[in-house]
């Protein structure tokens, strides 16, 4: 295959996702009611990532057994849910941060819920402010804010070397539903969602065009889900 993505329609990569989903090591009961309880609590769950995707997130921090986890951006917890499950041999620390005081109000519930406050750290307030303050350096580095927000949070991270020397930069959402790659990507899109997701998009080719250039970091953008972002320090 020459290409790197399928051509799929809405319908049949509805099925490939649902395909996938039932033929993968599936998330646990405990991360499967709280990703239900998501769905059907906030209007906006559509920000969340899928059941597929922590499939992954576990997966991918089982294969790279990292000591200390960062993400940026918490929403519910379902991902901090998702990297503690992960990381249960290494008993990694994980730092979650999030703004939003309805997310912070559920996702501090949540960890409470399910009894992972013995590694689940949530710092509140802007993540610029909270880069600033960090110490030491991260395995595991997730991602998924406001889109707007990647280009500075990335360059911190780097100036700052809150990355460790092999550790991976993950960058949720960077395809902006489509709309990174182009307006007319993302017919599927309603116009409510349309205005929200364009300037996304906007925001997030900038990141990835820029980012690719800096000497530093080997890059690879992957096709999966809404589109990751992999950054790495550069050997």
């Amino acid at each position: 295959m020459l290409g790197s993505v399928l051509p799929f329609s809405e319908p049949v990569a509805d099925r490939v996702s649902a395909y996938c989903e039932e033929r993968s090591t599936p998330i646990s009961d405990t991360l499967a009611d709280h990703w239900e309880w998501t769905r059907t609590h906030f209007l906006d769950a559509d920000k969340m990532s899928s059941k597929l995707q922590g499939s992954w997130m576990i997966y991918t921090a089982k294969d790279r057994k990292p000591k200390r986890v960062l993400e940026i951006g918490c929403y519910s917890g379902y991902s901090a849910l998702a990297w503690y499950e992960g990381t249960k041999d290494t008993q990694a620390e994980i730092i979650s941060l999030e703004l939003s005081p309805k997310m912070i109000e559920a996702s501090r519930a949540a960890f409470k819920k399910f009894g992972v406050e013995d590694r689940v750290k949530l710092i509140e307030g802007y993540a610029d402010d909270s880069l600033l303050k960090l110490e030491g350096e991260f395995d595991l580095i997730f991602v998924d804010a406001n889109k707007d927000g990647y280009a500075g949070y990335v360059k911190t991270i780097l100036d700052r070397k809150l990355l460790s020397k092999g550790g991976i930069i993950l960058c949720d959402n960077v395809f902006a539903r489509g709309l990174t790659i182009g307006p007319d990507c993302a017919p599927w899109v309603n116009d409510h969602a349309r205005a929200y997701w364009l300037g996304c998009g906007k925001a997030l080719d900038e990141f990835n065009t820029e980012l690719v250039k800096d000497p530093r970091v080997d890059v690879l953008i992957l096709p999966v889900f809404d589109g990751v972002t992999q950054i790495r320090w550069r050997d």
